[in-house]
């Protein structure tokens, strides 16, 4: 597997899941979208069939990390390091991309995002703050707590990977996609991804509550880029202040969650 290879089914997986997430939560928060107010359920398996469609493209050319925290526990676990960097950087520059394909599905809609004043009196729409279709946000600021959720929900991400991929956990091969010519269990077969994708939808019903579950450094981080720089009406802040929390707190779990594995098993 070249670096070339590596880059480029990052990239490429990691803006699939971008499109996907990003695109549902579009779906749900904006005005004149058919899955408007459709709900947090909707949310996280739109979240969840991301992560399926980006890892299992990616996984013949990468492995299909597809986030910084499964590539940084993949590296402890197997103490291979010298091809993070790639995983990194691919992830990063998709989630980039992804953001942008997610904003022009949604153009118009992001268009109309302005105040309209309704057609009985004294009624008015307010536009909606934008930040939280590309990135996460607490419902409680709390930086403590919101960086324990973050490594919390982290581990509950990376443990069950490193048990489902089980002896075949890589960083450079196929990681946790399809091995081409196995035939025989539930790594072979690649339906460990399937089984993950299932898992991060669990994980967003069950613990996504109090911060929007990042889990995931590059996916919070490359669309918060990208949220900076459209050309949004009304999108409201960025919020930089808070965009260490959703890198740190998913990098910490992702590692934590490899030491405990090796530690355990």
């Amino acid at each position: 597997m070249t670096n070339g290879d590596i880059f480029v089914g990052e990239m490429i997986g990691t803006a699939i899941l971008i499109l996907f997430g990003a695109g549902v939560c579009a779906a749900v928060t904006l005005r004149f979208s058919k899955a408007r107010a459709a709900g947090w359920v909707v949310i996280a398996f739109g979240w969840g069939f991301g992560v399926l469609a980006g890892a299992y493209t990616a996984a013949p050319l990468s492995g299909g990390h597809i986030n910084p925290a499964v590539t940084l526990g993949l590296a402890v676990d197997t103490g291979v390091w010298d091809k993070v960097w790639i995983y990194l950087l691919g992830q990063i520059v998709g989630a980039m991309l992804g953001a942008v394909l997610a904003y022009l599905i949604y153009f118009a809609q992001f268009q109309a995002n302005v105040r309209k004043t309704g057609t009985t009196e004294g009624t008015v729409d307010e536009p909606v703050p934008t930040l939280g279709i590309f990135s996460t946000i607490p419902e409680i600021r709390n930086p403590v707590a919101n960086l324990m959720t973050e490594i919390l929900a982290t581990i509950a991400l990376v443990l069950p990977i490193l048990a489902l991929v089980g002896d075949d956990r890589v960083v450079q091969g196929v990681g946790i996609g399809p091995i081409p010519g196995e035939a025989a269990g539930i790594y072979g077969s690649g339906i460990s991804i399937l089984l993950v994708s299932l898992l991060v939808v669990g994980i967003g019903l069950s613990l996504g509550g109090p911060t929007g579950y990042a889990i995931n450094p590059a996916r919070d981080l490359g669309p918060r880029i990208v949220h900076q720089f459209l050309p949004i009406p009304n999108k409201g802040t960025t919020d930089w202040g808070y965009a260490w929390v959703p890198v740190i707190g998913p990098a910490v779990g992702g590692i934590l969650g490899a030491l405990i594995y090796n530690a355990a098993f």
